[in-house]
């Protein structure tokens, strides 16, 4: 089946996402995970992800944990520092579909306010054909809406969209719609599997 056009997820597949590895080294892996243990922090980035506002959103759910304040705070003021560094070989494959005419989306579990914030630091994140931003559609992978919403606005069939995320569950729905998938691991798999699909040479996927 061809592809018509690719979908990026973003977090570990352009841009490294493990908040956990800043938090061990700025308060230490103890109390890491203590706090993780008695603070929902990745309930709270979904809220976020969800359309919920960056800052007010963290910023209250610092004040039910006042122990942990500032730890939690810095999940939004230290922001870029916990969402890197860039995966430069996936950015390249990035660019180098678009320099062959390929249509390219990202379509990421992302806040809005957040979101413009790390595209001010990450230019490439302003370079696809479309950005679907789950704060922005008010919807989030796993569940089918988002997918659904993609299809309708991009206007291609479902089985002529190749689509790499880190996540199986993001993946499993989406091939359950009829998308071609890529479980990302490493970007140099996702580079192989673009050569096989003939959209890149192994020399413009290098």
């Amino acid at each position: 089946m061809p592809v018509n056009a690719v979908i990026f997820d973003i977090g570990n597949v352009l841009i490294e996402w493990q908040p956990e590895r800043y938090y061990d080294r700025v308060i230490g892996e103890e109390r890491r995970r203590a706090m993780f243990a008695e603070v929902d922090l990745h309930g709270m980035n979904d809220q976020v992800d969800q359309g919920g506002h960056f800052t007010d959103t963290i910023y209250a759910w610092a004040e039910k944990y006042p122990q942990w304040r500032d730890e939690i705070r810095m999940w939004h003021d230290r922001w870029i520092e916990l969402a890197s560094p860039e995966i430069p070989h996936s950015v390249r494959l990035l660019r180098a579909l678009r320099a062959k005419g390929v249509p390219v989306f990202a379509l990421t579990n992302f806040g809005v306010q957040n979101f413009d914030h790390t595209c001010t630091v990450y230019p490439f994140l302003n370079e696809f054909d479309r950005q679907y931003v789950s704060g922005r559609m008010r919807a989030v992978k796993p569940h089918p809406p988002i997918y659904e919403m993609v299809e309708v606005d991009c206007g291609l069939p479902p089985e002529t969209l190749l689509f790499a995320d880190d996540r199986m569950d993001n993946i499993e729905t989406a091939r359950a719609r009829g998308w071609q998938t890529h479980h990302f691991r490493h970007p140099q798999g996702w580079a192989d599997r673009l050569v096989a699909e003939g959209l890149l040479t192994e020399r413009e996927a290098a």
